[in-house]
């Protein structure tokens, strides 16, 4: 019988206050409030195309940007992930997924090592997308990288409209990471020759 992987968190700092829940073996669900809508609608898709259970509340100072608010909700999601997953044990520890979306074609592949790195090859055309700033997303996701211990490749093979780009990344990253994070009967202890992950 597998351990329950999830975690709950909470992060208060004078920029922003969060509350987060997260089920690595959900169902897709989620419950998303970060004052900026198209980012709610980004880890809305990360949860469902994903299968995690995500509850995540932000309270951040959006009267200066929206930085704090995305950035900080990526230091969230990342310790979550890196909570939920414990001694890794059992997991495949890689995942890659290419995914389609009208125009865009994002690439990500990641690794479950302990050790942060984050890659992004992405160029947007636009400031914003909505009301969330386009220069936000890879600092998201540097972000979770660094907190959970994960390497993230993002690459953009090509696209036109930044809301598809955007939303293809998000995506991808949810099903590259629904694969790492998966078990294969295969793996008894970690899939490393150190011993750890």
């Amino acid at each position: 019988m597998k351990k329950e992987r999830t975690a709950k968190l909470t992060r208060n700092t004078k920029e922003t206050q969060i509350e987060a829940e997260l089920n690595i073996d959900g169902t897709g669900k989620s419950n998303v409030d970060t004052g900026i809508g198209f980012f709610n609608h980004m880890l809305e898709g990360f949860a469902k195309h994903g299968f995690f259970d995500l509850n995540i509340s932000i309270c951040g100072d959006l009267y200066v940007d929206g930085h704090h608010t995305v950035e900080d909700g990526g230091i969230v999601i990342g310790q979550a992930i890196r909570e939920a997953l414990g001694d890794k044990k059992g997991i495949k520890r890689y995942g890659n997924f290419i995914l389609p979306m009208d125009d865009a074609l994002a690439l990500c592949a990641v690794d479950l090592c302990g050790r942060p790195y984050l890659k992004f090859d992405c160029e947007f055309d636009h400031e914003m997308v909505g009301d969330l700033d386009t220069s936000l997303v890879k600092e998201f996701f540097y972000a979770l990288s660094y907190n959970a211990g994960m390497n993230i490749h993002i690459k953009v093979i090509h696209g036109e409209n930044d809301h598809h780009i955007i939303e293809a990344i998000f995506k991808a990253f949810a099903k590259a990471l629904d694969e790492a994070v998966s078990y294969d009967e295969r793996i008894a202890d970690v899939l490393s020759t150190k011993g750890s992950l």
